[in-house]
């Protein structure tokens, strides 16, 4: 018997079932990588061979052809290794890991620009400066001025934005 070993009766590999689940899996995940709009779709660890297929899969209107080329997507896919696929499956994940961890920086950005804005800013920017010595503290303490007088003037928070996207930007960089 085919996948049988002589010996001891034990199944080689996969069952038939197994290898349809697995297959499946893989089909949902091109089907929700064709839906994801193109920004969210950069940030996802996905080899750049597979990005004219998703593209493709897009273009087409019509839904058997585009189910087909959905299809041809995921067949690519089933050619990535699976430690490829398992850090794509995280990376979707809004429960998985890099999902928690982007989400902390978030909030690490958010309380640093809260402190930063707070009674004691000073002290928070030197603490910042310590834990960050490339930071350029002169633009921060800039955004930090513009921000307090965007809120006396009622005027839209572009400097606020911006302070945090400095902070945000310290915070990606590697350690």
């Amino acid at each position: 018997m085919r996948g049988k070993d002589e010996d001891t009766g034990e199944f080689l590999g996969p069952s038939r079932s197994a290898q349809r689940r697995e297959a499946l899996d893989v089909l949902d995940l091109a089907k929700v990588l064709v839906e994801l709009d193109p920004g969210r779709l950069a940030k996802l660890p996905l080899g750049e061979h597979l990005l004219p297929f998703i593209a493709q899969a897009r273009r087409i209107s019509s839904h058997i052809a585009r189910k087909r080329e959905v299809a041809f997507l995921a067949k690519q896919l089933r050619r990535e290794d699976e430690e490829a696929l398992d850090a794509l499956r995280d990376a979707l994940d809004t429960d998985g890991e890099a999902a928690r961890l982007d989400t902390a920086r978030l909030h690490l950005a958010e309380q640093w620009r809260e402190r930063l804005l707070g009674e004691d800013g000073a002290a928070a920017l030197s603490e910042l400066m310590d834990q960050f010595p490339g930071a350029d503290s002169q633009r921060i303490r800039q955004l930090v001025r513009n921000t307090h007088a965007e809120r006396k003037a009622n005027k839209p928070p572009r400097s606020f934005r911006e302070l945090y996207r400095e902070i945000r930007a310290l915070l990606d960089q590697p350690a």
